[in-house]
């Protein structure tokens, strides 16, 4: 199976997680943390899940699942110990489902992924490998620090800046892409963030 790489906005969508174990908490973790409105529906619950339920971070429904638990959910992911409940999940959906042991069943899987504030790296390999899609994850986190989520922000400024003091399109671009360039990225690990910022500054000062 082919998949087609995308990314969600999950803001206030219904996604439902069935299961209550240590794969579901991450998969309601991820959820959350996307804005999602999530609902989780095991009849046990992990001790950090339940303190997200304490805390109101989602809705729990004490049980196993049955049919018609997923009317009006947008996203649901199987990730029960039980391969028939996996499977009736699957069949219920509507929309975008994820089999956590047996992804052919669903329509989508989730990759292994690097965030560093706005910046978001998916790795996937498709299913054949999970293993190896972490090993990559691992290389990349190690690869693109910290230190590239301030970047982003400082860059995310500088562009609102540019957009009103660079009038014309054409030097605009020229600014805009001489701080988004592979030289950079090696210029933030071999000099340092504050060095390439203060850089980019000077340069915007001086570019009307």
């Amino acid at each position: 199976m082919k998949y087609y790489p995308a990314f969600l906005n999950l803001k206030d969508k219904k996604a439902v997680v069935i299961g209550g174990g240590p794969v579901a908490e991450r998969k309601a973790r991820t959820l959350i943390k996307a804005g999602a409105s999530v609902t989780v529906i095991s009849p046990s619950l992990t001790e950090d899940l339940k303190k997200l339920r304490d805390k109101k971070k989602l809705e729990h429904i004490g049980r196993d699942f049955k049919k018609g638990d997923l009317k009006n959910a947008f996203l649901v992911i199987a990730a029960t110990s039980s391969a028939t409940a996996n499977t009736e999940a699957a069949r219920d959906a509507r929309f975008l489902i994820n089999v956590v042991d047996t992804p052919s069943e669903g329509n989508f899987i989730a990759p292994s992924i690097v965030k560093r504030g706005l910046l978001t790296i998916a790795v996937s390999t498709e299913g054949a490998s999970p293993a190896l899609s972490k090993a990559i994850r691992r290389e990349l986190e190690k690869l693109y620090g910290k230190e590239f989520a301030l970047y982003l922000k400082f860059v995310e400024s500088v562009r609102k800046k540019a957009m009103k003091r660079i009038p014309d399109p054409k030097k605009r671009e020229k600014f805009l892409k001489s701080f988004s360039s592979g030289k950079i990225l090696t210029a933030i690990r071999g000099k340092g963030l504050n060095a390439v910022s203060g850089k980019i500054s000077a340069s915007l000062e001086s570019t009307r």
